[in-house]
């Protein structure tokens, strides 16, 4: 990949444990590895897709914010990585996930919300995560993740094992996680 610029290693403590954190400048994204001082030989990474609503404001109608801080909560207690992936509504943006939030209101769902705006129903692309992991020498890992397209997207390394997040599924988010497990594949 061209033009990556990457800032220093910090350190970030948290109330899931104290964490190293690098980001990684991509064009207009900033991807940040978050990660433990020691890495293990075969670091569980969870490549958790950013989500405004879910991880900062605490929205119930996902499941990326629990999703968020099971990885964090397990990481730091058994060593690895989080890459939190700057692609904001499986990158199609803020602007257009609050529109597709809107066609939910209506009766569609995440897939059909995605389609009625003209995108896929899952835009994300995962090459400055293969270079993140390079990066930090990673070429085997056990991967945090229910979505199978993250185990067929990622080149270059060995995923020795899938590790599933189960969360529990609300009055708000259990249409959305139906629609991921029939219509996206999410072994959930």
């Amino acid at each position: 990949m061209k033009n990556i610029a990457i800032s220093q290693i910090a350190t970030l403590p948290t109330k899931h444990g104290i964490f190293k954190i690098q980001a990684f400048k991509e064009g207009d994204k900033e991807h940040l590895a978050i990660f433990t001082d020691e890495l293990p030989e075969t670091p569980i990474v969870r490549v958790h897709s950013e989500c405004l609503t879910g991880d900062a404001l605490g929205s119930v109608k996902c499941d990326c914010g629990e999703q968020l801080n099971y990885a964090l909560d397990l990481i730091s207690r058994e060593g690895g990585m989080v890459i939190y992936h700057r692609q904001e509504g499986r990158n199609i943006g803020l602007l257009n996930k609050v529109n597709a939030y809107a066609l939910q209101d209506k009766g569609f769902d995440t897939v059909a919300a995605n389609h009625q705006l003209g995108f896929s129903a899952d835009e994300r692309t995962y090459e400055i995560v293969e270079f993140i992991l390079a990066h930090f020498g990673i070429d085997r890992l056990r991967l945090l993740t229910n979505n199978p397209r993250k185990i067929e997207s990622l080149h270059g390394v060995e995923i020795v094992e899938r590790l599933p997040i189960r969360i529990e599924a609300n009055p708000y988010n259990e249409n959305y996680l139906k629609t991921k497990k029939e219509q996206l594949g999410h072994l959930l």
